[in-house]
C-alpha cells in the first residue's frame, strides 16, 4: 500500500461516553484521502467522532490515529493539520472578515505576515474579496457560511471538516456553495469530510460515506458500491386510490416508498415486475408509469438504519 492509499485518519474499536450515556460503541473504520460524508440522526455519534478526531474527546477504549499521530496524545498537532467549518456562526463580534479569517489562521500556527496574506487570498476564492474589509457581523446567511469557509481554508490543511455547510442557504446560494465545495475537491485535491443531513449534497460532492445509527458504523463505503445494483427498482405511477395497493405489495414483502411524483418499489430478487401489474389489476389501480430505476444515497441511507426493508 502506498502513502496516497493510506487512509488520514483510522478508528478501531473506538468507545467513547458522556458520563453514563455511551455515545460511541466500539466502532471501527477510516476516512480515506478525498470526499467522504459523515452521515446518519441526530445522536447517532457523529459530532463525537469529529470532536474525538480534534482531541476534545479521550476515548474510554480503542483509539484513533490522524496523519500518523494520536489526538488524544497530540491534539494541537492534529489540529493544525485540519480545517473545521462548524453548523453555528463561529466569527468573533465587531471584527472584519479579513482580520477574523486572519486571526483564524495565526490560531493554526501560521506567522502573523502570512496569515494576514493568506486571508486575503481565500477570502477571495469564496467571493468576499470585495467585501474583506466589512464586519461578518453585517454579512447574510450566505457570506456568513462562506467566510466560516475560508477560516477553514485560510492554513491550507490537510482535512476539512465541513459541518451542514449549505445549512439556511437559499437555492442560489447551496449550488454555489456546493460548487466551491467541488472546486475544493477537484482542483485543490483536498480531503473533506462532510456532514450533512441533505443526502443529495453528499451524493453531489462525495464518493465514500460512513453512515452511523446510535454509536456504531451502520455502513460504509464508496456511493458507487452502495448505490449498485442490490435490489431491483422501480419508479411508479398510478391511476385510482394507491392506499390497498401499498398494503397489498407490504404484505407480499415488497417495499414501497412514497417519492415526489408517486412510487419507488423495491423488489426482491425472485419476484419481477409484473407482481406489480397482478397486484394493480386487483386492487383496482391502474399502472399509468413503470421505469426501471436505480437505489439513491436516501434509499442506502434508510437501509443502513433499519428503515428500508429488506437488503
Amino acid at each position: 500500500m502506498t502513502d496516497v492509499d493510506e487512509p488520514l485518519v483510522t478508528f478501531k474499536d473506538l468507545a467513547v461516553s458522556y458520563g453514563l450515556v455511551q455515545a460511541l460503541a466500539g466502532v471501527s473504520g477510516s476516512f480515506l484521502r478525498g470526499p467522504t460524508g459523515l452521515l446518519g440522526p441526530n445522536g447517532a455519534g457523529k459530532t463525537t467522532l469529529l470532536k474525538t478526531l480534534l482531541g476534545f474527546l479521550k476515548p474510554d477504549r480503542g483509539g484513533m490515529t490522524a496523519f500518523g499521530l494520536d489526538p488524544a496524545k497530540e491534539p494541537l498537532e492534529v489540529r493544525r493539520r485540519i480545517g473545521y467549518m462548524p453548523e453555528s456562526d463561529c466569527h468573533l463580534p465587531g471584527m472584519t472578515a479579513s482580520a477574523f479569517v486572519a486571526f483564524a489562521g495565526e490560531l493554526s500556527g501560521l506567522p502573523r505576515d502570512e496569515a494576514i496574506s493568506r486571508a486575503h487570498e481565500v477570502l477571495y476564492y469564496v467571493g468576499l474579496g470585495e467585501a474583506r474589509y466589512r464586519t461578518v457581523d453585517t454579512y447574510s446567511t450566505g457570506m456568513k457560511q462562506r467566510v466560516k469557509l475560508a477560516q477553514a481554508l485560510v492554513h491550507d490543511p490537510d482535512l476539512l471538516l465541513l459541518d451542514e455547510p449549505t445549512n439556511g442557504l437559499d437555492p442560489q446560494g447551496r449550488e454555489e456553495m456546493l460548487t466551491l465545495i467541488g472546486d475544493i475537491v477537484t482542483r485543490r485535491q483536498m480531503s473533506l469530510i462532510l456532514c450533512s443531513h441533505l443526502l443529495r449534497d453528499v451524493e453531489r460532492t462525495c464518493r465514500t460515506v460512513i453512515v452511523m445509527n446510535q454509536g456504531s458504523v451502520a455502513t460504509a463505503g464508496t456511493i458507487a458500491e452502495l448505490t449498485g445494483p442490490r435490489r431491483q427498482v422501480f419508479d411508479l405511477r398510478l391511476k385510482g386510490d394507491p392506499s390497498g395497493f401499498v398494503t397489498d405489495l407490504k404484505d407480499k414483502g415488497i417495499e414501497c416508498r412514497e417519492s415526489e411524483d408517486g412510487y419507488r418499489v423495491f423488489l426482491p430478487e425472485d419476484r419481477g415486475p409484473e407482481a406489480l401489474f397482478v397486484t394493480a389489476r386487483e386492487c383496482g389501480v391502474q399502472v399509468r408509469h413503470l421505469r426501471p430505476g436505480a437505489e439513491s444515497l436516501e434509499d442506502v441511507f434508510l437501509r443502513a438504519l433499519g428503515e428500508g426493508g429488506e437488503s
